[in-house]
């Protein structure tokens, strides 16, 4: 069984065949899927893709990418639906210092008020963290105690290891597939076993194997492969320390499909 920790399952690039989306990662052996939000717009439409399938999880936040969308009081829905919902996170929040044009203070307004949820429901959060790891961590050390994931990640080893020290894993997914992604490689080779998760980002971050088409969660097993080889380990034994990671920290029972 696997967990697919990051899945933008709710996209509309899935509303022509979500269904079919679905039973092609259950074949795949991925039994669930974290499904994080991006705008307060988005979040009903989550909702009620995650009740169609009981191994649908999902995680609701402001996405620094989406300034444009937010409004402060998003941050007071928040807690509503924080409240009334109980998700498995908060997210998908953060940094993102590599798109132009995305006011830097305004992102650390939403991305701070979206901690201080976090920590008061004691949940993870989901943390987006684009050129922006050791901003991130400078704010992620004033909040704490947190914990979460850190999806995606493209950092040092350095920075990983800060994480680690404070309790967050690391996602990674497509991008580790690549032959030229030495980095990558490296970090997906040393990443200590319980600070790894597993991820599609899907509809985004295909794998090699995809190049330059919509991704999907049924990819899970790819990057669970190409990390068991540069692990020099079987990918099965993988596959159970990824999920245990996951169950634990989004509060998953480890029976499928269950909270």
């Amino acid at each position: 069984m696997l967990i697919d920790s990051h899945c933008h399952l709710d996209a509309p690039e899935f509303d022509a065949d979500r269904d079919a989306v679905v039973a092609r990662a259950r074949a795949a052996g991925v039994t669930r899927q974290i499904v994080p939000a991006i705008t307060a717009g988005t979040w009903p439409a989550l909702k009620d893709v995650c009740a169609r399938d009981p191994g649908l999880h999902p995680a609701y936040g402001l996405h620094p990418m989406y300034l444009d969308a937010h409004r402060p009081e998003h941050l007071s829905r928040l807690r509503e639906w924080i409240e009334r919902e109980r998700p498995v996170a908060v997210g998908e929040c953060g940094l993102d210092h590599f798109v132009a044009g995305l006011d830097p203070e305004l992102q650390a307004r939403y991305f701070e008020g979206q901690l201080r949820l976090a920590r008061e429901f004691e949940l993870p959060v989901i943390i987006h963290a684009r050129r922006a790891v050791d901003a991130v961590l400078a704010t992620v050390r004033r909040f704490a105690p947190l914990r979460g994931v850190v999806h995606s990640f493209s950092g040092s080893s350095e920075q990983a290891r800060r994480l680690f020290d404070r309790g967050f894993l690391i996602g990674l997914g497509g991008p580790v597939t690549y032959d030229r992604a030495n980095r990558l490689h490296s970090l997906a080779a040393s990443v200590p076993l319980e600070s790894l998760l597993l991820e599609t980002d899907a509809p985004d971050q295909p794998d090699a194997g995809i190049r330059g088409q919509r991704n999907e969660p049924g990819r899970l097993p790819h990057i669970l492969d190409a990390i068991a080889t540069l692990r020099d380990m079987d990918p099965a034994e993988l596959a159970r320390a990824t999920t245990a990671n996951a169950e634990r920290l989004f509060g998953l029972s480890a029976d499928a499909g269950t909270v």
